[in-house]
């Protein structure tokens, strides 16, 4: 199935696109539309965000960790 084909038949494929990117919403879904670089965008944005959450959450522990030990 071609991209033209998806976005003709969005609506039956939703579901199978939640399976595969469980972290969009139905209004991420209804917004994106079938639409290839829509979707490959968000869920891009979504994985730097979740990376930068990664370092963000790293670097706070090693902080508090830090703070409770010291002399």
């Amino acid at each position: 199935m071609n991209w033209d084909q998806t976005e003709g038949k969005w609506k039956q494929l939703k579901g199978s696109v939640k399976e595969q990117w469980g972290k969009l919403t139905d209004d991420d879904l209804t917004a994106i539309a079938g639409n290839r670089e829509k979707l490959v965008a968000k869920e891009e944005a979504q994985k730097r965000a979740d990376d930068w959450l990664k370092t963000v959450g790293s670097t706070e522990h090693t902080e508090h960790h830090e703070k409770t030990h010291v002399g």
